[in-house]
């Protein structure tokens, strides 16, 4: 028995697709007026077939645009270490160097706003009090790969770390700045990890669909201080189609450059 029409059609597409033949990554397919001409069917029959791709992940859908290939995309492995080792934005860089790709991070935007909500519960703050937040947006060869916001409170300021307040990087990271400045440590790290739909900004950045077909992680890192107070609350996204991670612990092989480990790994991997 044949296979009905909106099969054989999403199956014509696929091979195009994955040819090349057809909508090159991250390019619109013909429209569902072309596509009900070239194969002479009706718009259902289009639409069962543009749905099949779709929940294949070989094309999605923007609102009032069209439907797009999916754009192949080399996913990135991010290492979740149980050891604090050191600023995010460092081990960013080195990680992203020693897998020979270029990474580049956009100019801190820096606000001071009041701590409600997320800042306000893991600071331990009362609402009524102000962070300071600082804002980075983060690039692998030239493509979006994650957003990351950190949150410090105030009295960090008030005790000398006024650099925090300026829109620049700071070499050290601002892990090694709290500790050069003001003697404070950062002695340990909570890590929550949660996976949820991307909201409207992050769909723009990260030009993903905007129906939620590809969703973000998001990590709630809190560093602390020796004595167990909050030191800092960073939340940083990643869309799931180019983001991997890997839990670590304990002594295990050094990796190559490409990111491939020398030998066996003891360890656990979680991607999409």
């Amino acid at each position: 028995m044949a296979d009905p029409l909106w099969r054989q059609i999403a199956e014509d597409l696929r091979q195009k697709i994955e040819s090349g033949e057809l909508g090159a990554d991250g390019k619109p397919l013909p429209t569902e007026l072309e596509l009900r001409e070239r194969y002479s069917a009706s718009r259902n029959t289009i639409r069962d077939a543009i749905k099949w791709l779709a929940t294949r992940g070989l094309v999605y859908s923007r609102s009032g645009q069209g439907t797009f290939v999916t754009p192949k995309i080399e996913p990135f492995v991010t290492v979740l270490s149980q050891e604090a080792v050191q600023d995010e934005s460092l081990e960013y860089t080195a990680a992203v160097l020693n897998r020979r790709r270029e990474p580049s991070v956009s100019t801190p935007r820096v606000e001071i706003r009041r701590a409600e909500g997320l800042p306000a519960d893991e600071l331990r703050l009362p609402e009524e009090a102000m962070v300071l937040s600082r804002y980075q947006q983060r690039l692998i060869d030239g493509l979006p790969y994650s957003r990351q916001t950190t949150f410090y409170p105030m009295r960090l300021v008030q005790q000398g770390a006024s650099r925090l307040m300026l829109a620049e990087d700071i070499s050290t990271g601002a892990v090694g700045y709290l500790r050069d400045a003001l003697g404070i440590a950062e002695a340990g790290r909570k890590d929550r990890i949660s996976v949820r739909a991307p909201d409207a900004e992050e769909t723009a950045f990260f030009g993903i669909p905007d129906d939620g077909s590809t969703p973000v992680y998001e990590i709630i890192r809190t560093g602390y201080d020796e004595l167990g107070q909050p030191l800092r609350v960073t939340v940083t996204t990643y869309p799931a189609d180019r983001n991997q991670f890997v839990m670590v612990s304990g002594k295990i092989p050094a990796e190559t450059p490409g990111g491939q480990p020398t030998g066996t790994v003891e360890s656990k991997e979680h991607q999409p």
